[in-house]
């Protein structure tokens, strides 16, 4: 079965060889906890089991494809606190998708550790690399399901066997028809399934009759689609416009397996199905999977993926903290960190959530960090949200630290030298980290000259007198008893992000300067929504703001950041440690433009005269699209976990718009008993959107259950502006957020620009 995965790619070479021979290692979790374990990679070269040496133990095991990287020597926490006892050659840590823990591991020799850090990083490489052809033909959940089914591990699978295995993989099949299936795809006659046989049973349970349905309606000999053919059908139902032809030969090149096709340019119903399978037949448009939006513009007229607590692992009361925090909210494309700093021992600043039970980390190895991460996967710059809660003496030691191990990265002044009349833009900033707090007096102090003219929205002519005179002595006095709590060197840190207290929008417009920004927990921003809406979209044209979770969320769950998006909020922070709908809404709003954390906000939240509001949706204009979805089947939803031996899902649909108030909206379709595997729904559910522009489209999978509330199964999530029409492939996402493949929904998308339908 290995050999089949992976002929096309994968040569055992003497790591690999090494790894299935299998290695002891110390599994390490704290500086007390250090266990030897047994491991080894299995023959599909996809699967590592490790075990105690006690003789009964029960065998834990990952797949390759869970991993996202190894990282060598002391780069974790525990392994650093190991430092003395055990080389950094002889340390490693794997590194896996999504919330799992990290697998810190010491090996008993640098040679061990190199093999296993080598064989892993090419193995990763591998299925990271493989093209669409093999993920069909030769997918790794082939191997998987063969590897679960085989019982007795002697690489043949008997039919008890199958029928086992088609409980796993929920499908409830009548006996006869699984035995012909059986049956068909034993070529040798010997009763049971290898290799090629198994592909073969799987190909013939996986095959998609309504796939073949709409190839046959577009193809005159319901054999293969002409390059006319496709081109037709990338028209009419893709809804393409632009060198179709052009792009019809591209998707034959990529996706066509057979090369007599491809040289004929004709589409085979396994090319069809690949292409539909395919980035290019996925919902998202393949053209926002990279930066597409103009990165010019202020910084300010930008939504900016933003974390709370970003140090916390788990709760805010007695929960982990860890710079694991830090890196990965970085390497999710979060572009704000927040940072509580208070005095540690030893004159040095730590972080963790003042007045709980939460452990503590060096401020020192945050910055190292975020130094050595800011900026792996985008250059867009990283603001840095400090809440100083130190000393004046320990405030200059993090001044001093954020200096040295930031050097270059840290702005410590405008980048054209003068006072900013509006903030400068993602595309300026780049490769710089920002600084958000507090600060002594204001930035035409440290700077020579005045700004070339007014910012907008200066002009306090029409403000009574006695009214400026009360909150100017305010400010006096909040100043006054700033200035005898902050640190000199650290507040001249503080550039294009001065936090400021919030009084009201018509003073922050009278009195307040671009580079300064105001922070709202959750409550007081829906109060102010509630109240002033559309002055709210107004102030967040100019200036930015930051939104974060209530302090009562002892348990780090979130707030939805929809209500805040909605007035053009542009750091509304979450606790990325939390799954659930909240964060599905976070991700699908920045997997757009690159996944570079910065996303524009739409023009009519850019302009300080706007009349938009989101409860007056009539001031956008005419924008209403009419949105008709047809959820056709699904493919291979995965069982609820922990459920019941040989249970079997019924699975819902529900689609979700997350919009402003008039648009947000859920239907669903009927549940469909026994059948995840491959249920058809054929249902079309219809929406009218108002704001588009500021709509998410969500698919959530159930398991339904009249009992009681039914189980997740999976979702995905995708601003609307980003959606496909036509036929699409959806791939599920776990609640974690990593993928389930190969479970997915197919589904048809038809959208009708109501305003242009009128004219």
């Amino acid at each position: 079965m290995a050999s089949l995965l992976y002929s096309v790619r994968l040569h055992l070479d003497v790591n690999l060889e090494q790894m299935q021979q299998g290695t002891m290692m110390r599994k390490v979790k704290s500086k007390n906890w250090k266990k030897q374990r047994y491991f080894k990679l299995q023959d599909d070269c996809m699967t590592i089991w490790y075990k105690s040496k006690k003789p009964g133990n029960a065998k834990s095991a990952f797949s390759v494809s869970d991993v996202e990287t190894v990282r060598d020597g002391h780069q974790s926490e525990v392994l650093q606190s190991l430092a003395e006892e055990f080389p950094p050659e002889h340390c490693f840590t794997i590194v896996f998708h999504g919330r799992r823990g990290n697998l810190d591991l010491i090996a008993g020799s640098a040679e061990e550790a190199q093999c296993w850090i080598q064989g892993l990083r090419r193995l990763v490489e591998v299925v990271t690399n493989m093209d669409q052809k093999e993920k069909i033909d030769h997918c790794t959940w082939i191997c998987d399901w063969f590897q679960k089914a085989d019982k007795d591990k002697d690489g043949r699978m008997n039919f008890k066997e199958v029928q086992h295995l088609l409980r796993m993989m929920n499908v409830d099949m009548n006996e006869d028809h699984a035995f012909r299936l059986f049956q068909m795809a034993d070529k040798s006659e010997t009763g049971t399934l290898e290799g090629e046989e198994f592909v073969l049973f799987y190909k013939a349970l996986t095959q998609r009759d309504e796939v073949l349905k709409i190839f046959q309606e577009y193809s005159k000999d319901a054999k293969k689609l002409t390059l006319l053919e496709f081109v037709d059908f990338l028209e009419q139902e893709q809804m393409e416009s632009k060198g179709i032809e052009e792009l019809a030969m591209e998707l034959i090149e990529r996706y066509e397996p057979s090369e007599t096709a491809k040289a004929r340019h004709v589409l085979s119903i396994d090319g069809f199905l690949m292409y539909l399978c395919s980035p290019d037949g996925s919902i998202f448009n393949p053209e926002h999977r990279k930066v597409f939006q103009d990165m010019s513009q202020s910084l300010c007229h930008y939504f900016i993926s933003s974390s709370h607590n970003t140090y916390l692992m788990e709760d805010q009361l007695r929960g982990q903290s860890s710079i694991e925090g830090y890196i990965r909210a970085l390497k999710r494309g979060c572009r704000c960190l927040e940072v509580d700093c208070w005095d540690g021992p030893n004159g040095e600043p730590i972080v963790y959530h003042g007045h709980t039970f939460t452990s503590k980390i060096p401020f020192r190895e945050v910055v190292s960090t975020v130094e050595k991460y800011a900026f792996q996967v985008f250059d867009y710059p990283i603001i840095l949200s400090i809440e100083n809660h130190c000393s004046i003496e320990q405030q200059d030691v993090m001044a001093q630290q954020l200096k040295s191990i930031l050097g270059e990265q840290l702005l410590i002044t405008t980048i054209d030298g003068r006072v900013p009349v509006q903030l400068p833009s993602p595309e300026e900033l780049r490769g710089k980290i920002i600084l958000k707090g507090k600060k002594i007096g204001c930035l035409e102090d440290s700077l020579d000259g005045q700004p070339d003219e007014d910012p907008e929205g200066e002009d306090s002519e029409e403000e009574e007198e006695a009214v400026e005179d009360m909150l100017r002595n305010e400010a006096k006095r909040k100043e006054k008893k700033s200035k005898q709590s902050l640190s000199e060197e650290l507040s001249d840190c503080i550039i294009y992000c001065k936090s400021v207290p919030f009084s009201s929008f018509q003073h922050s417009r009278i009195h307040f300067k671009p580079y300064e920004m105001s922070s709202f927990t959750e409550s007081k921003a829906r109060k102010l929504i509630r109240e002033a809406g559309n002055d709210f979209v107004r102030h967040n044209a100019w200036q930015l703001t930051r939104i974060y979770p209530s302090g009562i969320r002892a348990d780090s769950s979130n707030y939805n950041p929809q209500d805040m998006w909605n007035v053009g909020c542009q750091m509304v922070a979450l606790n990325f440690q939390t799954a659930g709908t909240e964060m599905d809404l976070y991700d699908g709003l920045f997997s757009q433009n690159g996944h570079c954390g910065y996303v524009l906000k739409p023009w009519f939240m850019r302009d300080t005269e706007t009349t938009f509001s989101p409860e007056n949706p009539e001031s956008r204009g005419d924008s209403a699209l009419s949105l008709a979805i047809q959820v056709i089947t699904g493919q291979q939803l995965p069982k609820v976990p922990n459920s019941k031996e040989g249970s079997i899902v019924d699975p819902l649909v529900r689609v979700e718009i997350h919009g402003i108030p008039a648009d947000s909206a859920k239907r669903e379709t009927k549940y469909i008993e026994n059948n995840g595997f491959n249920p058809q729904w054929g249902e079309t559910l219809h929406f009218q959107v108002r704001v588009p522009e500021l709509a998410l489209l969500r698919f959530v999978v159930e398991d339904y259950d009249k009992a009681s509330r039914n189980d997740f199964v999976g979702q995905y999530t995708i601003p609307l502006t980003s959606v496909k029409a036509g036929y699409r492939h959806i791939h599920l996402l776990s609640k974690d957020g990593t993928g389930i493949p190969p479970a997915s929904l197919f589904v048809h998308i038809q959208m009708v620009d109501l305003s242009t339908e009128i004219d």
